[in-house]
């Protein structure tokens, strides 16, 4: 089984409620958008950040990128907001990509994104763009 769609991760749920992750007031927490391959399991069950089926290439990390989020509110529901994030000068393909909380040790899953098809770069800019953010759209959402 390979991406079967966008996920906000239930093991994020629960730590969210369970006061296990805070966007805001922790400012030592990482935050992290790695990218996967077509051959990735990730759906809403994903618990972790892992190795496995993550992209090789030029200009590309393991682990993906930092990423810092914005939290803002619009009437009764509050969301966060991520600056897009790009790697430059890259040769990489990736299927879709996962965002989580890096602490070296758990790496606890948050949200999974599937980009609907295999996404090249071929020394050129690999670029993942986040929805706007606002009370309808944003990534993660709180109504």
């Amino acid at each position: 089984m390979a991406f079967t769609g966008n996920y906000t991760c239930t093991s994020f749920k629960l730590a969210l409620l369970g006061g296990e992750m805070d966007f805001s007031s922790d400012t030592s927490q990482v935050f992290k958008v790695a990218l996967y391959t077509s051959s990735a399991t990730l759906d809403a069950d994903t618990t972790a950040y892992s190795t496995t089926n993550e992209v090789s290439g030029t200009g590309y990390t393991a682990l993906g990128k930092t990423i810092t989020p914005t939290i803002t509110t619009s009437g009764t529901t509050a969301y966060v907001d991520f600056a897009d994030v790009s790697w430059t000068s890259s040769a990489i393909t990736a299927r879709g990509a996962l965002i989580y909380k890096y602490d070296s040790s758990t790496n606890p899953a948050i949200a999974v994104l599937d980009f609907g098809a295999d996404k090249t770069s071929s020394s050129t800019t690999f670029a993942v763009a986040f929805p706007t953010a606002a009370a309808d759209s944003a990534l993660i959402r709180v109504k």
